[in-house]
This record gives C-alpha cells, structure tokens and sequence, in this order.
C-alpha cells in the first residue's frame, strides 16, 4: 500500500522567539497510485507537508501516515524530487541514478541493468558517461526522476521539479512525468506553483490558504481527463481545451478571490466537476 495521509496536521515554528503557525489543521488523503498536486500562495506550507511525507520534518500535532504506517524519518517506500536537480557533480550520470540503490546495499552487479534500463527510459542513451555540467537543465532533471524511479519506491514526493527550466523544456518533462505515470504509475504529492501544471498533471487538485496554510478546495480532475484522453494529446492541445480552461480559471479565481466559492463560469458541464469542499468558514482573500 502507498496511499499517504495526513491527519489533523498542524505545525508551528519557533521564528525570533515568536511561535509561528505554518499548517493549521490538515486533513488530506492521496489514494495508491494516485496523482495530487497542491497549489497555494508563498508560504502556506506546500513544502512543510511533502517534507512531512517524507520523514524530513514532523508535525507539532497530528500524523502523517503512508501505506497505513506513521512516518517516522525518511524511508526506501518514498523518493523526493528537488526543484534543485540535487546532482553530485563530480559523479558520472550513471553514478548518479545508481547512488540511491548503492546506499541500500544493492551490489554493482545488480545495479548495473537497473540503471542501463532507466537511462533508456528517461532518453539519456549514450550520457551514463557524462558529468552533469555537461547536460542541458531539462536533463539534468530526467537524471533526477530516473535516481528517484530506480528506487523502485511506492510514493514520489515532488517539490516544484519544473520550476527551474525554461518554458519549453518544463512543457517537455511535464509530458515525459505523464509517460511515466501511465507505464510506472506510484503514488505521487506535487507542489507547484504553476496552475496550468497542477490541473494537466494531476487526478486531484488541492487548494491551499494563505499562513496558517488550511485546504481550502480540492478539485477532482481524473474523470474529466479519462473521458478526454488527455494522456493521449500533445500539452499544448490540452491547454486549449475548453474543460483545462474552464479548470484553470475556477482555481485562480478561488485563489485570488479566497471567498471559498467558485464561480459558476468555472464550472465543467459535459462531465460534471466534483469538488469537496475544505472547510465552511469564510477564507480570506489569497493575494
């Protein structure tokens, strides 16, 4: 089981000897093989729940749990995806995608096909021996999912993965992460900043509040891109749909409004959109 929960989640920091609330009262599940991406302003803890997720901090009340278990510290079950590539320069890249597996003991011999099939499948044929001075960004970070994918764990944990490259080039690793999520589906928490990348990529988009950072929405995407084959269509066809529009307009406009309703202009008809509602209270406006 990889299914990743998070249960009644708070946390507050010690910042100048003030206690400052960054989450306040989370609930959220992402199912097995699940795709979720969270959107939200600066600073209202998208980062602090993956590190959550992935053992590198810990709630001040609440639990996360994945696969049913309490998340103790990092674990072999999870891999976490930098914005920052996170590459050891002077490594080879097939030192790199094999450095996870050398940490949990896997022997040269065993790591050497491991690695070989994961150059292929990220396109880096004929780079193993390369530095990673020596690629282009958008490479770089292929190396980084195929160190993550040759772990072989449950869940992925990504931070902001695109937001360094240039336009095309996250156009390009958002359409390779869609790839891979139909031939090596896992269980995956996104952060974004951008979106038009959380409503392409993922099954379920969950909106946040402003600090103390609260679920404020989440909206169901999977059944509109099952029933439109968005897999199957080039990004930027998908992006000129009149449901990706409709999706993207009704979560700015609850970003930027934070009155906690969608307009009706955001709603899809033709299939309906489902959405859960985070809280009743009124939110405040996300700037």
């Amino acid at each position: 089981m990889s299914s990743i929960r998070f249960e009644r989640i708070s946390r507050t920091f010690r910042v100048g000897g003030q206690l400052v609330p960054a989450l306040a009262d989370i609930d959220l599940h992402v199912d097995e093989r699940e795709f979720v991406a969270i959107v939200g302003p600066s600073g209202c803890g998208k980062t602090t729940l993956l590190r959550m997720a992935a053992g590198l901090d810990h709630p001040t009340s609440g639990r996360v749990l994945v696969g049913g278990r309490p998340v103790t510290g990092p674990g072999p079950d999870r891999a976490v995806v930098f914005q920052q590539f996170a590459l050891f320069p002077w490594k080879t890249i097939r030192d790199n995608i094999g450095f996870g597996l050398k940490c949990t003991g896997v022997s040269r011999a065993q790591r050497e096909p491991i690695v070989e099939r994961y150059l292929k499948v990220m396109g880096l044929d004929g780079h193993g021996d390369a530095y990673p001075h020596q690629l282009s960004g958008g490479m770089q970070q292929r190396v980084a999912l195929a160190r993550s994918y040759a772990l072989e764990p449950e869940v992925l944990l990504m931070d902001e993965p695109f937001g360094a490259l240039d336009a095309q080039t996250r156009i390009d690793m958002q359409e390779e992460l869609i790839r891979l999520s139909r031939v090596h589906p896992r269980t995956v928490l996104f952060i974004t900043h951008s979106v038009d990348e959380a409503v392409y990529l993922a099954d379920r988009v969950v909106a946040m509040d402003r600090r103390p950072g609260r679920v404020r929405e989440i909206m169901d995407i999977a059944q509109i891109r099952r029933s439109e084959k968005w897999g199957e269509l080039p990004v930027e066809e998908v992006m000129d749909l009149e449901s990706f529009n409709h999706l993207r307009t009704r979560i700015w406009r609850l970003l930027r409004r934070g009155d906690g309703e969608a307009s009706g202009h955001g709603v899809v008809d033709n299939p309906p959109l489902r959405t859960q509602p985070a809280q009743k209270t009124k939110l405040r406006r996300a700037q």
